[in-house]
C-alpha cells in the first residue's frame, strides 16, 4: 500500500480570491513505513507575498522569484504521486489549492476520495481535544522542535510520524522480513512473513529430577501453596 504524506504552503486561504501554492513537500509510505522518497519544491506565485502569509512561513518575495512556476512543475508532482492516498492534515485545504493548479494548466485533478485527513481522524479519536498537527506531536511524543515556521517538507515529515501514530502505532503490522522462495514455474515469488501458531507443541523443557524436587518443594509449604490454588 503507498501513500503519500503531503503539505502545501501558500500565499493565503482561497484560491478563488487569487492566491497561490508557493511549497509543497511529500514523504512516501508503503506499507506504513517510511521509504526514504521524499518530494520538494518551491513555487513562484506570479504574486506578492501577502505580509500575514510571510509570517507563516518565512517565504518572501525575493527568494521565490527564481523559482518555477507551477505550469512547470505540475506534471513531475503528478509523476511522483501516482495514484497514492494522500495523507493530509486539513485535506479540503491543500486539495483546493492543489486542483486549482492543476485544472488552471490543464492536468488532471486528484479526486477527494484519494485524501486521508488526519484533522478528522484526530478529531474522531479525541473528541473535543486540541487537533494541531502541533498538539498532536505533543499527545504523541514527536519532536518538532525544528517546527520554528511552516514548512512543506518538514510538516509533511512530523505529519507522517503523527499519522502512524494515529492508525495505531509507528509499527502498526508485525512484518519482520521478505520470504522469497520460488514457484514451480521457476519465478521468484515474495511472502511477507507473519507469526503463525506451531504445527506441533514444543516439548517441555522440565526434566522429570526438576519435577520432581519442586513437588518436594511445594508438599514442605502445605495446602497455602500457591501452586495448589486453582483459579
Amino acid at each position: 500500500m503507498r501513500e503519500i504524506v503531503l503539505d502545501t504552503e501558500t500565499t493565503g486561504f482561497e484560491p478563488s480570491e487569487g492566491h497561490r501554492i508557493v511549497e509543497i513537500g511529500a514523504v512516501e509510505l508503503m506499507n506504513h513505513l517510511p521509504t526514504g522518497r521524499t518530494y520538494h519544491q518551491y513555487i513562484n506565485p506570479e504574486r506578492l507575498m501577502p505580509k500575514e502569509a510571510f509570517e507563516v512561513h518565512g517565504l518572501g518575495d525575493d527568494f521565490l522569484r527564481d523559482k518555477p512556476v507551477f505550469q512547470q512543475i505540475g506534471a513531475a508532482f503528478l509523476e511522483f504521486v501516482g495514484d497514492a492516498k494522500l495523507v493530509i492534515h486539513n485535506a479540503a485545504f491543500d486539495m483546493k489549492f492543489l486542483n486549482f493548479e492543476l485544472s488552471r494548466i490543464g492536468l488532471p485533478t486528484l479526486p477527494m476520495d484519494r485524501a486521508i485527513d488526519t484533522l478528522m481522524i484526530a478529531r474522531q479519536r479525541f473528541p473535543g481535544s486540541p487537533a494541531s498537527l502541533d498538539s498532536l506531536c505533543r499527545r504523541f511524543g514527536v519532536d518538532n522542535s525544528a517546527r520554528e515556521k511552516h514548512g512543506a517538507l518538514l510538516d509533511s515529515e512530523i505529519l507522517a510520524e503523527v499519522y502512524l501514530e494515529l492508525v495505531g502505532g509507528r509499527q502498526p503490522d508485525l512484518v519482520l522480513a521478505p520470504v522469497s522462495g520460488a514457484n514451480r514455474s521457476g519465478t521468484v515469488e515474495t511472502e511477507t512473513w507473519r507469526p503463525r501458531p506451531r504445527p506441533e507443541s514444543l516439548p517441555p523443557r522440565l526434566t522429570a529430577e526438576e519435577e520432581a524436587a519442586h513437588l518436594a518443594f511445594v508438599a514442605k509449604l502445605g495446602d497455602a501453596a500457591i501452586w495448589l490454588k486453582r483459579s
